[in-house]
């Protein structure tokens, strides 16, 4: 028996990188899964690439009314959720120079806003003891080129860890913060194969661990959080980053 047999998990960016590999491993678990992305042909996509109950809906993660709209579709689809990976991510990284007040709120709304009124709406879904997985970054925690606004956006969604967690003991639910190093995906994909490659390297130089993590190890501390195993931990941030939110290097 998998470890999260029988249970039916969310998760928002599940197209690609982290989130694709998050559903690929909850699938291998046995729970059934939900992903969620923008583009309908990059779900389709991601859809022939997994194996096992799987269900793509189309959402915005930036678009807050739309998340009632989720809501809604999954507790036609579903009896209950029990696992909610809130990952969709902007990831924009800009000088404070060149940062607008729409890029912003854009920022925000997708890596703060969304993720909660997301919880809010799925408040009647959730079973006892549903695990809410919230996906931060180790921006959260140190300062770097061009990150001040990602960063202060993932450290407030971090934050709602322990304020979900307060909000929503008296239904057993728990939320835990889950945050990511520097991690092999697509995301420097559009920088070309040659700049990716460098920023690769100099990741790697910074990290204690002298590498660049996956997002299978991602996957694997997701799934730890989303099954019983971890039914005592509520209200904290697992962090799998090689160390360098902790050590300066």
């Amino acid at each position: 028996m998998g470890r999260l047999e029988g249970k039916y998990a969310l998760i928002t960016g599940g197209t690609s990188g982290i989130g694709l590999e998050t559903a690929r491993q909850f699938l291998a678990e046995g729970a059934a899964v939900a992903i969620t992305g923008r583009s309908r042909e990059r779900l389709e996509e991601a859809a022939r690439r997994l194996d096992g109950p799987l269900l793509t809906i189309v959402s915005d993660a930036g678009d807050v009314p739309g998340q009632a709209a989720l809501a809604a579709r999954l507790q036609e689809e579903w009896p209950r959720l029990d696992i909610v990976m809130s990952n969709a991510a902007d990831v924009t990284h800009l000088p404070i120079e060149e940062w607008t007040d729409e890029a912003f709120d854009k920022l925000v709304a997708t890596n703060l806003n969304g993720p909660f009124f997301l919880v809010k709406a799925l408040i009647p879904l959730l079973s006892r003891q549903a695990s809410i997985i919230l996906v931060g970054s180790v921006s959260a925690f140190i300062g770097h080129e061009n990150a001040a606004v990602y960063g202060a956006a993932k450290a407030g969604l971090l934050s709602l860890s322990r304020g979900l967690t307060y909000e929503l003991k008296e239904r057993g639910v728990r939320v835990n913060g889950l945050s990511p190093g520097p991690t092999l995906t697509d995301t420097f994909k559009s920088l070309g194969p040659e700049r990716q490659a460098a920023l690769y390297e100099e990741l790697r130089r910074t990290v204690p661990l002298h590498r660049i993590g996956t997002a299978t190890e991602v996957a694997k501390a997701a799934v730890y959080l989303a099954s019983d195993e971890s039914a005592y931990t509520a209200g904290t941030v697992l962090r799998v980053d090689g160390g360098i939110g902790e050590l300066a290097y």
